[in-house]
């Protein structure tokens, strides 16, 4: 079983249950049209990557935040302190 085979449109429209038995067998296909690849046809439960989500997940460029006069902080330090509101969250309610 070879992993990654390339198989143009043409052929999965003609050779369905050919491509789809190698499927089966544990072969990752890949369709191609015009010689370009336009999906993957993998065995169920094989893991792809990340995942294609229906939305928007790319960042929409630089935010531009207004300074509220606060003081200027690097990522430790705005790490300790969300980390500190974590802990202070999951302790309410503990009595000592």
């Amino acid at each position: 079983m070879s992993d990654g085979a390339e198989v143009p449109l043409r052929e999965l429209n003609q050779q369905t249950s050919r491509v789809l038995a190698r499927v089966a067998a544990g072969e990752t296909v890949t369709i191609t049209k015009d010689g370009v690849p336009i999906g993957d046809i993998v065995p169920r439960g094989t893991l792809t990557g990340p995942p294609a989500y229906p939305f928007r997940t790319d960042p929409m460029g630089d935010l531009d935040l207004p300074d509220l006069g606060g003081p200027a902080l690097d990522d430790d330090e705005i790490n300790a302190t969300l980390r500190g509101m974590g802990e202070a969250a999951a302790n309410e309610g503990v009595d000592d």
